[in-house]
């Protein structure tokens, strides 16, 4: 397949350290949110267009985007591509989301095109989404990757990823959630996620729902592009010891993988991992050629941190007398309603506790009524904590919405390093300690216990 010439990188004089990047971006959090493209189209015509040198996928939804990118970046990897993986937010480090392979961008790197951006704007506003956006442009076309997963923000049809045009468009699972920004029903949402759909370029979609559904066939058939529907075109059915199998339709020439294995518990996550089939059996028509076996061991070990993670950790007991305990956690990111609805069912059909330990926290624009009633009466011990964040609950206005009931269950522990102090001291070995309702809130347990990814 013939490739664009390689983007020329354009240089400053002056470089800005790798702090004061960080300090810079941390003065755009300032900057609400701003859904449209003239920003990152302005630019990028000042930089050249470094897009136009990479190939992509372009991956919208509400939930399982993170997996599906991160899983496509893993399989396709281990078929020797060069493959760059863009997605957003990250838990501890805003290097994480940038990465080649398993790489994560090198902090000089970051310094030094950041440092360029900031030059090029030259005091211009721009918000730190499309600061990062713009920066994962740049260091995959200097790097010469072989394809980019590229992971929307917030919508899609005015997401500032919505710049490219890609191999493939790819459309997880859509859900109620930004309501503000994106529309108060499943037909507003699915349209801004539709967004992301080019002419004549093939769609993948787990759009299941009716009302989301509808909005994604009938924007395909309007720009002429070939769409490929869970259900419909490719399924999945779920098979004994936690295997899989994914089926293709006609479409896909009736092929079937069988005894297949997804590397988390999720009970979503066959669900993704099928959509990554599918979009990695139409990469297979562009060049991009995966055998079997990076297929099975790229799904089956797979990473993706704070997502339905699973770990196992040696936490010294505040009673010197008694021995270290080995505790057990589940860091998951849900948020939305059907978010915390799979955790829920996940914990339920896939885990086994004697008792179940939650910290949680949330964003107070979330639906807290209907997230907290679908895991609250599975937890035995409530500790309800604070991210980061102006948006952010606190933990009495969370008790506030639990039933009278259920209230008893919860106690409120606002700093977050004691509310993890708080679930260690209670649990026992036999015990399940589940962190979630933010990834704000993920980033920082997740620091505490396990240390920086990137």
């Amino acid at each position: 397949m013939a490739r664009s010439p390689p983007f020329l990188p354009i240089r400053t004089t002056m470089n800005m350290t790798y702090a004061e990047v960080l300090a810079h971006l941390d003065a755009l959090q300032m900057h609400k949110i701003k859904l449209g493209l003239e920003a990152m189209q302005s630019f990028l015509a000042k930089v050249g267009r470094p897009e136009k040198s990479l190939r992509f996928v372009h991956v919208a939804g509400t939930n399982g985007k993170g997996s599906v990118c991160a899983a496509l970046g893993e399989v396709l990897g281990r078929a020797g591509y060069r493959v760059g993986v863009y997605t957003s937010p990250h838990l501890c480090s805003v290097r994480e989301r940038f990465r080649i392979g398993r790489e994560y961008i090198s902090e000089a790197a970051f310094a030094e095109l950041g440092s360029r951006i900031c030059r090029i704007l030259a005091g211009g506003q721009i918000t730190y989404f499309e600061f990062t956006t713009a920066l994962g442009l740049l260091w995959f076309a200097e790097s010469q990757v072989d394809l980019v997963v590229f992971e929307t923000g917030m919508g899609g049809r005015l997401d500032a990823t919505n710049v490219v045009t890609p191999l493939v468009s790819v459309i997880t699972s859509i859900s109620m959630d930004h309501e503000a920004y994106l529309g108060t029903s499943l037909a507003e949402i699915a349209g801004e996620k539709a967004g992301i759909i080019k002419a004549g370029v093939p769609v993948v979609s787990g759009a299941v729902h009716p009302e989301a559904a509808q909005v994604i066939e009938r924007v395909s058939r309007e720009r002429q592009a070939p769409l490929y529907s869970l259900r419909q075109e490719f399924d999945y059915t779920l098979g004994p010891a936690a295997t899989w199998t994914w089926r293709g339709g006609n479409a896909f020439a009736n092929l079937a993988i069988e005894k297949l294995q997804s590397s988390r518990a999720s009970l979503v996550q066959p669900e993704n991992d099928s959509l990554v089939i599918a979009v990695l059996q139409l990469l297979q028509k562009m060049g991009f050629v995966v055998g079997e076996q990076h297929l099975r061991a790229g799904l089956a070990e797979v990473k993706w941190p704070g997502r339905m993670e699973y770990f196992e950790q040696d936490a010294p007991a505040t009673d010197q007398s008694k021995k270290v305990k080995k505790l057990r956690y589940l860091l998951d990111g849900a948020h939305n309603p059907d978010g915390v609805k799979n955790l829920a069912n996940t914990l339920s059909s896939n885990f086994t506790y004697r008792r179940l330990i939650a910290v949680w926290g949330s964003m107070v624009d979330k639906d807290l009524s209907t997230t907290l009633g679908a895991i609250a009466p599975l937890v035995d011990d409530l500790i309800f904590t604070r991210p980061a964040g102006e948006r952010a609950a606190a933990p009495e206005q969370m008790v506030a919405y639990l039933p009278e009931e259920l209230k008893g269950r919860a106690r409120c522990v606002a700093n977050i390093q004691e509310a993890v102090v708080a679930a260690q001291d209670a649990a026992e070995e036999e015990d399940l300690i589940v962190v979630g309702g933010s990834l704000y809130l993920l980033g920082a347990v997740r620091q505490i216990l396990l240390g920086d990814l990137a």
